[in-house]
């Protein structure tokens, strides 16, 4: 989509577990592209960056799909890191520009020591989204409400509402829709990140319980580790949308146009 062209990139493995990265490349300025899933892919960007560096690349930008351990944005308990800054600190180390779509936290960009910006891909999670609806785009919370309206916005109908907590004990939290009816209702749930799934498939199950008609589970980054396809199913979802910042087989909408626009 920006017209430039694609490095032929290749990864192995030593018999010891290190990897290996090549990608030969022409010009004094380079893209790399790299979810940060795991360690290994961490490393990984590293080696691209560094062998891109080797070859003479003067100007490096650094695009995350998905950035990992950007969830540990904070010290929650005694003698932990912030893992978010700790990665921020090595990539932007090396990098000369930094893109991260929709991190968990938007000022995670400021960990960074060159100039880094999110970018916002929650509207593309409309184009998959079945026509004429006229649903309740949900939040699961009040923070994550600008997520819902981006894609109500793009859909072009609808409401849009968040999950509201209200404690009923000191074991028991109700979770519902702070005011909007979902009765006879179809329902869009909208988060940045599905990872395990029990929040999701908490919220799509209270949906069910409510009476609401069919239940659409959209998420930037469908991460769905474990089970979390099966707890969704379990709760009744419909179907489960997310992106290709990670590959997976929900992965049913492309952020490129989002990328390339920012590149």
């Amino acid at each position: 989509m920006t017209g430039e062209p694609l490095a032929p990139v290749a990864f192995d493995r030593f018999p010891d577990g290190e990897l290996l990265v090549t990608a030969p490349v022409e010009g004094d300025s380079v893209a790399i592209v790299a979810s940060t899933v795991s360690g290994d892919a961490h490393i990984e960007l590293l080696q691209l960056v560094d062998a891109v560096r080797e070859q003479g690349v003067s100007e490096v930008t650094t695009v995350l799909p998905f950035m990992g351990y950007a969830r540990q944005d904070a010290v929650f308990e005694e003698g932990q890191p912030i893992s978010a800054r700790a990665v921020a600190r090595v990539i932007g180390h090396v990098s000369d520009r930094v893109l991260i779509v929709n991190p968990h936290k938007e000022w995670v960009c400021d960990y960074f020591d060159v100039p880094a910006d999110s970018l916002d891909a929650a509207a593309r999670l409309a184009e998959p989204l079945p026509g004429g609806l006229d649903p309740v785009f949900l939040a699961p919370d009040e923070n994550a409400e600008s997520l819902a309206t981006s894609v109500r916005d793009a859909y072009g109908a609808g409401e849009t509402d968040y999950f509201e907590k209200t404690r009923k004990s000191p074991t028991e939290v109700e979770i519902a829709p702070s005011g909007a009816d979902v009765a006879d209702r179809d329902v869009v749930v909208v988060d940045d990140i599905i990872a395990t799934g029990g929040t999701m498939s908490e919220s799509i199950a209270v949906l069910n319980r409510r009476g609401a008609g069919a239940v659409y589970a959209a998420c930037i980054h469908p991460v769905l580790a474990r089970n979390a396809r099966l707890k969704l199913a379990r709760a009744g979802v419909e179907e489960v949308y997310g992106t290709d910042t990670l590959d997976r087989a929900e992965s049913v909408v492309s952020v490129a146009p989002v990328v390339a626009d920012a590149l």
